[in-house]
């Protein structure tokens, strides 16, 4: 006799098998990251060490990380040559501050941070956004500002803390001109068929987030002056796009489709650490310690779901919208949220995730979710080496 329930229970075969496959991703990620060992300090540093040296090795000979090449079918759209600087400034910033934040004493990754130091000093006063389509420089002063944070920070010569001040309050006022007229800042504006001086097309919860949290960082390690109209305009943006879960919402415009899979806490799980973490920087009281516990967990325990997009060449192509770009981005965002947690909090969350992190390592040392160019594994091993620097100082604490 078929139970009463059975009829509800049944999938259609081609359901079932996709539903099959996603559990059996889950169980193997959370199997493979955990185990039953806590990774140990040694580990961590093995781990970030070989990290290290895949940067070492990958850096450009002008300083630089990635470049336009190892394309594919499909690419993302990139106006030429300015989204290229972008791109590169932006896995430059990454890679520097992941080197930075590894704390490597060798003389080859303090001939690299030199080396890429040099580049940003040149190359970061250049950043624009390459047509009317598109702010993608927006990421580049966002991680071009990350590193510099971190050059003044490891600098000793007074002179050279005050370059590095400078070069950050410019990059903080160039990235003011790219604010949306809805306030926050996009990537894109391509929608709706206006041009204006003022960016028109798509603010985005996590952009927005992104570029407030390097401003906040470079104002408390170098005292940049930050617009108060224009980070108001940015925060209440970000507010906007809040639904009551504390989910964020993926631009302005979707603000009126909550609902949308997307939209949905499993499509936000990398948003809501970014958009939690700069809120609750900000003085969001609102973004309590419950709210960010919540979004902790939720983020670990489905770390394997959020996997599932890693390394999927086309955005936004597997469940709720998820694309691969999402995975080390939530990573690291996701120290950014704990970081406000208390200490033993912190501990367990960071235990959890370095097992993640050195179970996802790359052979070559590397760490990358999404084919873009030759971009890549520069950024996806500085949002890692970050993320790992986090753990091992919330551990040894």
């Amino acid at each position: 006799m078929t139970h009463p329930a059975g009829n509800h229970l049944r999938f259609p075969q081609s359901k079932r098998r996709v539903f099959v496959r996603v559990v059996a991703c889950i169980a193997a990620s959370v199997a493979l990251a955990f185990g039953n060992e806590i990774p140990t300090a040694d580990q961590i540093d093995a781990a970030m060490r070989r990290g290290v040296d895949f940067l070492i090795e990958d850096q450009n000979a002008n300083g630089s990380w990635g470049g336009p090449t190892r394309t594919k079918g499909l690419n993302i759209y990139a106006p030429q040559p300015g989204a290229h600087h972008a791109f590169r400034a932006g896995a430059s910033g990454l890679a520097l501050s992941g080197l930075i934040d590894a704390r490597d004493t060798r003389d080859e990754a303090k001939a690299a941070i030199g080396k890429a130091a040099d580049w940003m000093t040149t190359e970061l006063p250049k950043l624009r956004r390459a047509d009317p389509t598109t702010t993608y420089n927006v990421w580049g002063h966002a991680y071009g500002l990350r590193a510099l944070s971190r050059l003044h920070r490891i600098e000793t010569e007074p002179s050279r803390k005050e370059h590095w001040a400078r070069l950050a309050q410019e990059q903080v006022d160039l990235a003011g001109r790219y604010e949306e007229v809805n306030g926050g800042w996009g990537y894109l504006d391509l929608f709706d068929d206006v041009t204006t001086q003022k960016p028109s097309g798509m603010p985005t919860s996590f952009t927005t987030a992104t570029l407030l949290l390097a401003m906040d960082e470079a104002r408390r390690e170098m005292a940049v002056k930050i617009s108060e109209p224009t980070s108001r305009r940015a925060l209440e943006s970000i507010r906007v796009q809040r639904t009551p879960d504390f989910s964020y919402v993926y631009s302005f415009g979707h603000r009126m489709h909550p609902r949308k899979d997307i939209n949905l806490p499993a499509g936000s799980l990398a948003r809501s650490q970014v958009c939690n973490a700069c809120l609750r920087a900000y003085g969001d009281a609102a973004v309590n310690d419950e709210v960010i516990h919540t979004w902790a967990k939720r983020f670990l325990d489905r770390e394997g779901f959020l996997s599932i997009g890693r390394k999927r060449p086309v955005p936004h192509e597997t469940h709720f919208r998820i694309s691969g770009y999402f995975y080390y981005y939530g990573i690291y965002y996701f120290t950014e949220s704990a970081r406000f947690l208390p200490k033993p909090a912190q501990v367990e969350y960071a235990q959890r995730l370095a097992a993640i992190l050195i179970a996802r390592q790359e052979k070559d040392g590397s760490w990358w979710d999404y084919p873009l160019y030759d971009y890549h594994q520069p950024y996806g091993t500085g949002y890692a080496l970050m993320a790992l620097s986090w753990c091992r100082d919330a551990i040894a604490e």
